[in-house]
Parts: structure tokens; sequence; C-alpha cells
């Protein structure tokens, strides 16, 4: 009896959970399953993984969706993953075993190193290699430390003994039995180590982070590349055919196919996406130059904003305040109250991301007053996000002279009505959210499915995306221009304030 390969089967390693999940060829969701995954804060600015913990939830998430749709591993074309971009996994070769926690996106320890670096004058130089502003967000600080910070790692890293890998790369080594090291086009444009006109590790610099070859992964195309990688799924080979950043999957999983279409993922933070076309246009207003996929030889690339705290800042409502006792209350206890009564929260808790690009900025309330209530507080927390996004889009908008007509959504926090309809009153375009919020795993089927003809084109792909809720704006444009003023006011003041202060003489 033949078994027919009726499904693909998408891994979501994200920064708070591990997940997994079937797609059908309609593109629906068939089942999913999800672990959560521990961070560690072991100092201020700093967050962490346990790479060992990473695969094991990715792992458990692959069995229960199996067991729970009643699939056998025998009945999937292919499996495609996409990952939390930029965290940094360190590990022996010999051993298969880390030698030191992963160094997640949003760790910030390296912030020092790159205020000497700039102050060098090197930064043009960077954005004109990679893309990427000079910030600790990206890898090549990170695996910088790791090599700096444990004894005999750069010596070892040179001699070809530690493997550097993303996400991405570290699910692979597992997945594929310690036999693959690589990374894909769009994860490897997010290490600030390689060359956006050539595509490959940039000579220079790896000389100025001082960062050994021998221990980079091999770069592959984001889909079709790799026909003979295969993943051990429950003992069963099944092709591993689609890798990519979160980010660029839930690009292509909202279809944003062709140049000018723009989405952006509200998720622990914000990621705002436009698709470039096939030029890398290097930005004037402080965005990111990336790769968006690339399949076979063939790479689009895209214009990135990136938000450090998106729902973090609902979770901290959370956990840190105490405001709300579960998420999703921050709806309703917003929406108790017509405005924030002229408060603004600007959650730079470990920096500002684009267009700044402070990391000494911090986190702040402006236009408290007796009269200010836990509400307000909720409802402005709320706003920030929203505001975080519209400084991402004018800029994009700058860049590229072209109008973004509307603004396709997705995460977890799209399922805040509230805040999508402020979106789009602050923007001043459609906000459109997709049926499916979790467009990333998504994505990653689709490039999987790609790579094995499971979907013969992206027109196929484009015709099963499908819209649940338009959110048209409802503010006229003078009210929300005041806002985005008072707004940019209250960042200005949050910027440096970290930074040591100058000693007097």
């Amino acid at each position: 009896m033949v078994t027919v390969a009726s499904y693909v089967l998408a891994l979501d390693q994200g920064t708070t959970s591990s997940r997994s999940v079937l797609v059908d060829r309609a593109g629906e969701i068939v089942a999913s399953a999800q672990a959560e995954l521990t961070q560690s804060f072991p100092q201020t600015g700093w967050v962490e993984h346990d790479p060992n913990e990473i695969w094991s939830t990715q792992a458990a998430t692959i069995a229960a969706v199996l067991a729970k749709a009643d699939v056998s591993p025998r009945q999937l074309a292919a499996v495609g993953i996409a990952n939390q971009r930029e965290t940094t996994v360190l590990w022996d070769r010999h051993s298969g075993q880390p030698v030191a926690p992963a160094i997640v996106w949003q760790d910030r320890r390296t912030a020092a190193a790159c205020d000497l670096l700039r102050a060098t004058g090197v930064e043009p130089d960077i954005v004109r290699r990679t893309g990427l502003r000079l910030d600790p967000y990206f890898s090549a600080t990170k695996l910088a430390w790791l090599l700096d910070t444990i004894p005999g790692a750069r010596a070892r890293a040179t001699r070809g003994e530690l493997a550097f890998g993303t996400v991405d790369s570290w699910l692979v080594y597992k997945l594929t039995g310690h036999r693959q090291h690589v990374t894909d086009a769009t994860n490897a444009s997010r290490t600030m180590l390689v060359n956006l006109q050539t595509g490959d590790w940039d000579p220079e610099m790896l000389r100025l982070l001082q960062i050994p070859p021998a221990c980079l992964p091999t770069i592959v195309a984001t889909a079709r590349a790799a026909t003979s990688m295969v993943a051990d799924i429950a003992g069963h080979p099944v092709p591993l055919t689609g890798i990519a950043g979160d980010q660029h999957a839930a690009l292509f999983g909202q279809a944003c196919f062709a140049p000018g279409m723009a989405k952006n993922t509200y998720g622990t933070g914000c990621f705002l996406l436009a698709n470039t076309g096939d030029t890398a246009q290097i930005s004037q207003h402080k965005l990111l130059t990336t790769v968006a996929w690339q399949i076979d030889q063939q790479r689009q690339f895209a214009l990135e904003g990136s938000v450090f705290v998106g729902g973090a800042v609902v979770q901290w409502l959370r956990d840190g305040l105490g405001i709300v006792q579960h998420a999703a209350d921050s709806e309703a206890l917003a929406a108790s109250v017509p405005d924030s009564d002229g408060v603004y929260c600007v959650p730079a808790f470990t920096g500002l991301g684009s267009p700044h690009w402070d990391p000494h900025a911090r986190g702040a309330f402006f236009g408290l007053t007796r009269g200010t209530t836990r509400a307000h507080i909720a409802r402005a927390a709320l706003e920030s996000i929203a505001f975080q996004s519209a400084d991402l889009l004018a800029a994009m908008q700058l860049d590229s002279g072209t109008p973004i007509t509307e603004l396709r959504v997705d995460g977890g926090a799209t399922a805040n009505n509230l805040l999508m309809q402020f979106q789009a009153d602050i923007l001043g375009i459609p906000v459109v959210r997709p049926r499916y919020a979790e467009t990333t795993a998504l994505g990653a089927a689709y490039l999987a499915g790609l790579g094995v003809n499971f979907w013969s084109s992206q027109d196929e792909i484009a015709a099963n995306w499908q819209s649940e809720r338009r959110f048209l704006p409802q503010l006229d444009t003078a009210a929300a221009q005041a806002r985005l003023v008072d707004w940019a006011r209250a960042v200005e003041r949050t910027r440096g304030w970290s930074r040591p202060a100058a000693p007097n003489v």
C-alpha cells in the first residue's frame, strides 16, 4: 500500500515557545502543538536560552502534533523551519553539546563593544556591506563575545572544533543527526557577517570581529536548496526543504510576493517588512536591508524595521506590574476608557530599535496625573505598540518612495481588536488581518512545500491567502498627526538614559 504525502510539517521555533504545525495542500492548518520555552535573565540586559531546551521543546511538539492529528511521518511531504533570528548558539562538533547558553536576540550585553566599534567610524561600511546597523541585536558581536569569554574558544573555533549557528542551524544539526551544519540565506543575512551583494560571508567583517571562518555554517537557499538534506522525524526520513527566519517566513506566509507589499508581525517584538523585489536597497532612514528569501539562486530583498518590545509590554503589565491577570485582559481594561488621557508609554526596556537605534534608551511613562488609572496605563501600553510600528512605516515609505496602501498583520497580538483599530487609525491605511494570524508557520510550510512541488508556484500559494477582517482608519488625519508628534516627544526623552554620565571636570 502506497502512503500519500498529504501534509507539510512546519517547525516554528520562537522566543517564548516552540511550535509544530501540520499544513495541508489547501493551506489549512490541520493541527498544531506548542511548548513553552524558558528565558533566563542572569544579569541586567542579558537574555539567554538553553539550546538543549530549544531542541527538546521542538522535538516534543513534533511528536505531539503527529499524535494529535493521527498522522504518520510517512504522510509528510516535507519539513520546513522558521526560527527566532539572531539568537546565537555555539556548540562542540565532537560531542554535539552547546558550550554556553544561547544568547538571545534581545540580549544587550555587547552594547559597549558596539559603542567602541562605532567610535572607530566603521558603521557606514558595515551598513554598506551587510545592510544592518551596528547593534547588539545581531549575531556578530554575540559570537565575538562568546569567543572572547569562553576559555580557549577562539582557538578551538579556528581549528574547526566549535560550530556557530543561529537557531535554524542548531535545529537542522539536531534533525539530521549531527550531519549538517548549514544556515539559510535569510538567517545568514541577520548575523552582520554576510555581504548583501555576494550573499556569502564577508571577509572584512570576519576580520573586523576576529571570527574564524572554520566555525561558520554553509549558507543554503531558503527553499529548493537542500534536496539531499533529510530530517529524521520519528525514525522516518523526510525532506528538509525550507528554512527561513521567522519574519521572512511570515512575509512569505502573508503572500507578500510583489514589491511594495508589507506585513507587520506582532509578537514579543514587532517586525515590519516590505518586499523590495530583487534590489537590495540600502536604507537612508535607519531601517535594515535584508534577504526576504532565496529560492534556488534567485534572491528577493526586503526593508525591515524592528521593534524590540511589542507584545512583551503586555506581558510586563501582567508579570511586572500585576495590572492584568491574563494578557488577553488588557484589551477590555484599555477599552474601559475612551483614550489614554494624555499618557504615553515608551517601552524601551532593552533600548530602542528601528529607526532610533539607541541601546541606552530606557522605558518611561509620560503625562501621568492623579487622574491616571490602571486602564490609562494599559491603554498607553497597547498604543505604544502601534506608535512604534508607525515609526517603522513612516521610515519605510521615505526609503521606498512607494506608498504602502495596506498593512497585512499577523502574530498573537493581532487578536486584540482595539490595538488593530488604533494601528489603522494612526497609520491612516487599512490594516488587514488574515484568517490565520500565525503566518510564520504557514510561510515555513509553503517554502518547504515549494521545494518538493507540494505547491507548484507562488500564485497557488497566494490563492490560499484569505482575509479575516479589515480595520479601516476612523481617526482624522490631524488628530492622528497630533498624537504622533506627542509620541515623538516622549521617545526623545527616553534616549541615552542608561549611558554613563560624563564625569564632572
